[in-house]
């Protein structure tokens, strides 16, 4: 499996969806959904590129709505900042407004806020297939930091039905999933 090309043609099937709006709506209340009876407190999650799912706003909702219930600790919501040399990302705290800079790949990121440890972590997908696996760009960024994270957090990808790919097989350094979210809703576990 030429990987690479792979990438390719999912990045551009997923940027030219004809009703990727309509999907990105249903996603969103899937995972606001799904997010609903979760004891977590602090959410890892991206920032969209190239077609990407954007789940801030989800996120955001679910911050306030952890604030509606009075709950004894507040929600928080973590974006990656890329530590280029180990190549492996921590996440810092991000809110609707808080400063944002570019990181070393053209990324916006939290601009010195402080530093969150997910017991949560929303991953994009490239592409995912059984077994909860999923392809990503091919910097290896996030099995890398999951591999050092500890405790590790409970991983949710997050991606569109065109990436789900049926044949997909892992390498050995690829770290499943624990969930999978597509617009249709869970497709992992099954």
């Amino acid at each position: 499996m030429d990987r690479a090309a792979l990438r390719r043609t999912l990045v551009d099937q997923r940027l030219n969806l004809p009703d990727r709006l309509a999907r990105a709506e249903r996603l969103q209340q899937v995972l606001r959904f799904w997010l609903v009876d979760k004891p977590d407190t602090v959410i890892g999650a991206y920032w969209p590129i190239k077609g990407e799912f954007d789940a801030l706003p989800a996120l955001h909702r679910w911050k306030e709505d952890g604030e509606l219930l009075e709950q004894p600790q507040r929600r928080r919501i973590g974006l990656p900042v890329v530590n280029k040399q180990h190549k492996t990302l921590s996440f810092h705290a991000w809110y609707p407004g808080c400063p944002m800079e570019e990181d070393a790949y053209g990324i916006p990121k939290p601009k010195d806020t402080e530093r969150l440890t997910p017991t949560l972590l929303l991953v994009p997908c490239v592409g995912y297939g059984p077994g909860g696996y999923r392809l990503g760009y091919g910097g290896g960024f996030y099995d890398r930091t999951l591999a050092a994270l500890q405790p590790r957090p409970v991983t949710v990808g997050l991606g569109y039905t065109v990436g789900y790919l049926d044949d997909f097989e892992a390498q050995a350094h690829d770290m499943p999933l624990d969930a999978i979210l597509n617009d249709n809703g869970v497709v992992w576990p099954v």
